[in-house]
């Protein structure tokens, strides 16, 4: 099971408890199962501060995600399959080996009997304000626009 957790650190009202089951569904969709991920919402103001730190860019965007863990990239040409059952052998090994640690932590806990500790992927940042204008100049919903940044930004992860 998957765990979000939602902070709402604006004036503009949201549903944390359906923010945290989307995010959850688009967890569950990508096969993610046992992750936590925290998702934030913030005004321009911070987003700003955080773009400027972390991007380099000053200037307000709409989301911001902040990944846990660092994947490799490999520079081998990896066919793509529904299952991802193609990619090249050596690619899959460097992604098992990188999560060595963390694996070798989950099977000791369950061979013990304790609960597997949760994978933390990272956290989602959205400027309520932003997505509330780009609703509007898009004519849509506000919770579409909205949908689709922690859609978006979950993916990231």
């Amino acid at each position: 099971m998957n765990v979000v957790e939602v902070a709402n650190g604006t004036r503009t009202a949201i549903d944390e408890e359906l923010v945290a089951r989307l995010v959850g569904r688009v967890l569950e969709e990508e096969g993610v199962d046992g992750a936590e991920v925290s998702v934030t919402f913030v005004g321009e103001t911070r987003i700003r501060e955080l773009n400027r730190e972390y991007r380099g860019r000053d200037e307000v965007t709409d989301v911001l995600s902040f990944p846990l863990e660092e994947w490799e990239r490999t520079d081998e040409v990896v066919d793509e399959t529904v299952d991802g059952a193609a990619a090249p052998r050596e690619a899959r090994a460097a992604v098992v080996e990188s999560l060595a640690p963390d694996l070798g932590a989950v099977a000791e806990a369950v061979v013990a009997g304790e609960s597997a500790p949760p994978l933390l992927l990272g956290d989602v940042v959205i400027c309520a304000r932003r997505a509330l204008r780009q609703a509007r100049a898009d004519g849509l919903p506000p919770s579409l626009e909205v949908a689709v940044l922690l859609t978006h930004g979950t993916l990231h992860l």
